[in-house]
């Protein structure tokens, strides 16, 4: 193995909220390749971009020569984790779970390159060792283990204790069990000797080192990246909007660039040094030329866009590139069809039209404009366009207006639009 120190980059890169005994995991990582892993509960169709630190964390473990395996939670996402939840989950259908696992596969394995011949990505689902276990085996045999006063005094327990509007059920209370047995199983069945999660999971993963430390005999180890909370106090990758998915087609690959341009400018290097593989140094040599030529801007746009590849591809960040000239640099001659779309799907506002307006009209539909005699104003004072071209007189809406015959592009100044749908 190389003497490479991943620990130390990682806490270089703000990548770690705890880690247990890191003299020894340095020692392990530096000298010998490990089985490393990362569960993921399929409660939704997609993961969305909270997920995206223990991904990148679990891939730089990848690339640095160790065996990543990344564990589905088929089994315990019938119960659902309460670790820092104000309520009870909502259960979900067996038949949802099924198919959001496979899309959920589907995606972590785009990320990790599970066809990577070198450091293969093990992928697998705890349904295999829960389905068909005897309740009373797994709490004569697991439960002893478990002190029902440390379960108590756990912060995520606590805090739901307190709350007696909602309390804890015993049916979340024993997750804490399910995902400790998790780390067990792969530590006897795959040797995994890393779990990695976010810090919300310190707790789980505490208690499946400590299951196996007393069942098993042996020193595991827990690491976890931050929870990142915007300055808003909204958890990060939450807006007004709702979530932003990973799955291009609940968050489109456009408005997820956006999000990223439009974060704070404070977040800007430190988010460069968590969410993308650009090396510390170049990132420091950016922070220092920060205030010089606007340069923040170029690296916020630099950060957006080495997300956005990494989450959806060159090709979609060529299409994303397309639709911000077309709606800021007014060029039109490389737009397609699918960047419209996309624009459609939740880039901008957009409505449906049945039958010809003037323009009027479509400003008033399209909430550009209060009234027609503000609309009026707007337009012979220069502020409207069509398919970025100035109009300063009224306009009927002709065939010659439709992009690919289905769209036109309505804008008030530079940055309020309007995406007709004919």
């Amino acid at each position: 193995m190389s003497k490479f120190n991943l620990i130390n980059e990682l806490r270089n890169r703000g990548l770690i909220s705890h880690v247990t005994n890191e003299d020894n995991l340095n020692k392990l990582i530096k000298n010998h390749s490990i089985a490393v892993y990362c569960g993921f509960d399929p409660t939704e169709e997609s993961l969305h971009i909270g997920h995206l630190l223990p991904l990148i964390t679990l891939k730089r473990f990848q690339m640095a020569g160790h065996k990543p395996i990344v564990l589905i939670g088929g089994a315990t996402s019938l119960i659902g984790d309460p670790s820092f939840k104000i309520k009870e989950r909502v259960f979900h259908d067996i038949n949802n779970i099924n198919i959001w696992t496979d899309k959920i596969s589907n995606q972590i394995s785009y990320f990790l390159n599970i066809k990577d011949q070198e450091h293969p990505v093990l992928l697998l689902n705890n349904n295999t060792w829960f389905y068909n276990m005897n309740i009373l085996s797994f709490l004569r045999d697991i439960g002893k283990y478990f002190s029902i006063n440390a379960m108590i005094n756990r912060s995520a327990v606590k805090q739901r204790i307190k709350r007696p509007d909602q309390g804890i059920s015993f049916t979340e209370f024993s997750y804490n069990l399910l995902q400790a047995y998790d780390f067990f199983i792969l530590n006897k069945n795959h040797q995994v000797q890393l779990q990695i999660g976010g810090s919300d999971q310190w707790g789980n993963i505490s208690s499946g080192m400590n299951l196996i430390h007393r069942k098993l005999k042996k020193e595991v180890y827990g690491l976890t990246v931050p929870l990142l909370i915007q300055s808003n106090g909204i958890k990060f990758g939450k807006t007004e909007s709702g979530t932003v998915w990973l799955d291009a087609d609940k968050t489109s690959p456009y408005k997820f660039y956006q999000f990223w341009i439009n974060i704070d400018d404070s977040n800007v290097y430190n988010f460069l040094r968590m969410f993308t593989f650009i090396s510390l140094a170049e990132i420091e040599k950016r922070e220092k030329q920060k205030n010089i030529n606007n340069q923040i801007i170029h690296d916020k746009s630099f950060l957006a866009k080495n997300i956005t590849r990494f989450v959806h591809g060159e090709e979609k960040l060529l299409a994303v590139e397309r639709i911000t000239e077309f709606l800021f640099l007014k060029n039109i001659n490389h737009i397609q069809e699918s960047d419209l779309q996309q624009l459609k799907q939740d880039g901008i506002p957009s409505i449906h039209i049945d039958h010809m307006h003037d323009l009027q009209e479509a400003l008033v539909l399209s909430a550009l404009s209060k009234s027609k005699t503000q609309a009026k104003y707007m337009i012979t004072s220069n502020a409207i366009s069509i398919n970025t071209k100035k109009i300063n007189k009224n306009h009927i809406f002709n065939n010659n207006d439709k992009l690919f015959g289905k769209f036109t592009l309505l804008s008030r100044g530079k940055k309020k639009h309007c995406l007709l749908c004919w």
